[in-house]
């Protein structure tokens, strides 16, 4: 009985300082219970409150950076163990990535705007660049019937030269390929999250006289199509 007088005693000391149950319990050996029932009406200074709330921030800035290091860790795994079904591309089926980029992305020849040519706007770098490969190695375009123009934010008007220089380089165009830029304008209340330093706009990616390899297109989609679905 001494010594269970000792010991809340000393827990009701430690708590009066500021210490966490957690950290009381590493000095004293009771149920969390027991303790819980000795320090209910033990008043803390408004000093060791701050310590306390520090601690608890601290422990919450721990646990989330704990959290953030085993999803960036999960995520490296699932990425490496999906690359590895990735082994081998044949020339067919670069055919087919293309047909399905160009059907989600690309622009379609219209009743009411007959002869429309080829034009596939993306913001994303490796989109395009694949997009660029398969009309080159698939559809017999030449570089030199390619041309690309550039959307961006006015707000990021004085990025333009690193804006062409990313997409040269994405590309493999010459930054003298990019002569069309345009500027779109802000609206002055915007959720927009395309901003900052790793913002480069869209580019529209465009074939010269293409209206009958737009219809092309339009035909391995319809192949496709018919192939799962019996459309004609």
């Amino acid at each position: 009985m001494v010594r269970k007088n000792r010991e809340k005693q000393k827990a009701i000391s430690l708590r009066r300082r500021g210490y966490s149950y957690r950290e009381i319990l590493r000095h004293i050996h009771v149920a969390k219970s027991s303790l819980s029932l000795w320090l209910k009406d033990v008043d803390i200074a408004e000093k060791h409150h701050q310590r306390l709330a520090e601690k608890r921030r601290q422990a919450q800035l721990k646990g989330a950076q704990k959290r953030h290091d085993q999803r960036i860790t999960l995520t490296k795994k699932i990425y490496a163990d999906a690359r590895k079904d990735i082994y081998e591309l044949s020339r067919r089926e670069l055919l087919l990535m293309g047909v399905m980029l160009y059907w989600a992305e690309g622009s379609k020849e219209k009743e009411a705007r007959p002869g429309s040519g080829v034009q596939f706007t993306n913001s994303d770098g490796d989109m395009e660049r694949l997009f660029i490969k398969w009309l080159i190695e698939i559809c017999g375009v030449q570089r030199e019937d390619v041309t690309c123009d550039i959307y961006l934010h006015q707000t990021s008007k004085h990025r333009t030269p690193l804006v062409i220089d990313y997409w040269s380089q994405i590309t493999g165009f010459s930054q003298d390929k990019f002569t069309h830029i345009y500027f779109k304008k802000n609206k002055i209340k915007t959720s927009r999250k395309n901003i900052g330093d790793a913002y480069y706009g869209v580019v529209k990616v465009r074939v010269r006289a293409s209206s009958r390899l737009c219809r092309k297109i339009a035909g391995w989609v319809h192949g496709i199509n018919q192939y799962y679905w019996g459309v004609v």
